[in-house]
């Protein structure tokens, strides 16, 4: 297995072409680079859901081949930053190779104030375990390496969906599952929401512990994210040590799990390129407030209710997740999933036993178990 370093994706330039209905259709490249088989996923059925699509004339994808306006240009520095983590079968580059086919491709979205780090020891695991694949790590916008990117406002589940789309662009990939973890789940059903109908080829989407909807507290006690931004933002931009904002945010009534989990958000600071004693964060938490009050605000019920032709929407709810999942949520879910069973579309509620929020740390064996059937066949 091998891992290509991160990049900040220097990359000449990436034509995205936006349909009169404001839809996305990212350019085509010629596809060449990997020496692989690859089957047509065997959740092929998902083509049968209803909704045929408001641009017939289009292939999905976050990759197109089909051109409206050639005139929009998306410069290097609204490029993403990234890991792809590669199975030992995969011999595509990006940079190096572009002989072989396409492997087939999952994109990893991870959750507000997270960082592509997160999903790091999971994806290595499915990557071992499934030598044909290769998995992109994403840090959205204002959140990890990619905060240093001088993106536009709003910062919202849309935009950020969008800066996924485009960064597929230049990768000139075509994803195959995308899976996203609480407010990176809304971004993986906004990616759906906004490429062009049909798709150019079935994919799966997983949302782990999130909702399309409402996003609702959890119990007393719980750590709420917008209390948790509230109070980082009234914290120095460069603090001494790690220790002691674990300490405040403990003092705070916050848990030492998300304490911990906070402070790997800090990195040393440099001063002419040298490290100092002292820590900086590497978010814009600005931008990350705006994003998680889009989280709150952002309705997707529409896109799950009328399934776009070839996708397969599943979600996952943890036993004993912080997030709150309201009965009528998981009513609305059942429905859609009966209806787009009789269909022959694609959406299914699972449930991840002995696991709090934080699903890929609380029981990473379940979750590699549910999630792994959507890697096989290949």
């Amino acid at each position: 297995m091998t891992a290509l370093p991160n990049f900040s994706c220097r990359h000449s330039e990436i034509r995205p072409a936006f349909r009169s209905d404001n839809r996305l259709a990212l350019t085509s490249f010629n596809q060449r680079p990997v020496k692989l088989n690859i089957s047509r996923p065997f959740y092929e059925a998902s083509n049968h859901s209803r909704r045929t699509g408001r641009c017939p004339s289009i292939h999905m994808a976050m990759i197109d081949e089909r051109l409206a306006d050639r005139n929009t240009i998306v410069k290097p520095a609204d490029i993403l930053a990234y890991n792809l983590v590669q199975g030992a079968d995969v011999r595509w580059s990006y940079i190096l190779d572009n002989t072989a086919p396409q492997p087939p491709t999952a994109v990893l979205l991870h959750g507000i104030l997270g960082s592509r780090k997160n999903w790091g020891t999971f994806a290595r695991r499915l990557a071992k375990e499934f030598p044909k694949w290769q998995f992109l790590l994403v840090d959205l916008r204002c959140h990890g390496d990619s905060a240093s990117l001088k993106k536009r406002g709003p910062h919202t589940v849309a935009s950020a969906a969008l800066d996924v789309l485009k960064l597929l662009g230049a990768l000139k990939l075509t994803p195959r599952v995308v899976v996203g973890h609480s407010f990176g789940g809304k971004v993986a059903l906004s990616m759906v929401d906004q490429v062009a109908k049909p798709l150019a080829r079935p994919v799966r989407v997983w949302v782990l512990d999130a909702t399309p909807g409402k996003v609702r507290a959890g119990a007393d006690g719980d750590d709420h994210p917008a209390e948790l931004i509230s109070f980082l933002s009234r914290l120095p931009k460069e603090v001494s040590s790690k220790r002691d904002v674990v300490d405040a945010l403990v003092q705070d009534c916050f848990s030492n799990d998300v304490a911990q989990w906070v402070v790997t958000n800090l990195q040393q600071t440099k001063i002419n390129g040298a490290s100092s004693s002292s820590f900086s964060w590497i978010f814009d938490l600005k931008g990350i407030a705006e994003m998680y009050q889009s989280y709150e605000d952002t309705n997707l019920w529409k896109l799950v209710e009328d399934v776009p032709r070839g996708v397969h929407i599943n979600f996952l709810k943890a036993e004993r997740s912080l997030h709150r999942w309201a009965l009528e949520d998981l009513r609305r879910i059942h429905i859609a999933e009966e209806q787009a069973v009789e269909e022959g579309g694609g959406v299914e509620m699972h449930v991840l036993e002995d696991a709090g929020h934080w699903v890929h740390a609380d029981n990473p064996d379940g979750l590699f178990k549910i999630l792994s059937f959507s890697f096989q066949g290949f």
